[in-house]
C-alpha cells in the first residue's frame, strides 16, 4: 500500500502578505475604477487618451483583466504553494501588454514619448509582477 506524503507549504511571511496584498489592492483597484467610471479613468491616467478615441466598453474589458489579476494576486496570498503559477499569469498578461505598448510605439502608433508616460504604469509592473513571482514562491530549506 502506498503513502501519501504531503509536503506543508510554509505561509507567506508578513512581509511577503503585505507586499502581495498591496499589488492585489492597486490591481483590484484599477479594474474597480476601470468598471465604475471608465470616462474618468480615460481622462486622468496619462498618456491613455493618446491611445484612440474613448470606449467605455473597452475601458471595462480591460478592468475585467485589471480585476482578474488583483484576484490571482489575492489567490497567492492565500495559497502560498499556487504563487508561481498565478502570478505567472499576472505576469504574462502585464508582459503581453507592455509588448502591446512597444508595438505601437515601434509603428508611430504612439509617440516616442511614450516610452517614459508608459514607464511607471506599463512598463514597470510586468517587471514588478516577475520579481513578486519569484519573491513569493516557496523555497525549500
Amino acid at each position: 500500500m502506498s503513502t501519501i506524503v504531503r509536503h506543508h507549504t510554509p505561509p507567506h511571511t508578513p512581509l511577503r502578505k503585505a507586499v502581495l496584498g498591496l499589488f492585489a489592492l492597486i490591481w483590484l483597484g484599477n479594474g474597480l475604477w476601470m468598471l465604475a467610471d471608465p470616462a474618468h479613468w480615460y481622462g486622468s491616467v496619462a498618456g491613455v487618451t493618446n491611445t484612440g478615441p474613448y470606449n467605455p466598453h473597452f475601458v471595462r474589458d480591460i478592468g475585467c483583466a485589471y480585476l482578474l489579476i488583483g484576484l490571482l494576486t489575492l489567490g497567492a496570498l492565500r495559497w502560498p504553494a499556487a504563487s508561481l503559477p498565478l502570478l505567472g499569469a499576472v505576469t504574462l498578461y502585464l508582459t503581453l501588454h507592455a509588448l502591446l505598448h512597444v508595438w505601437d510605439i515601434a509603428a508611430a502608433r504612439l509617440p516616442l514619448s511614450h516610452v517614459l508616460i508608459d514607464l511607471p504604469g506599463v512598463f514597470a509592473p510586468p517587471v514588478a509582477a516577475a520579481l513578486l513571482a519569484w519573491w513569493s514562491t516557496p523555497r525549500n530549506t
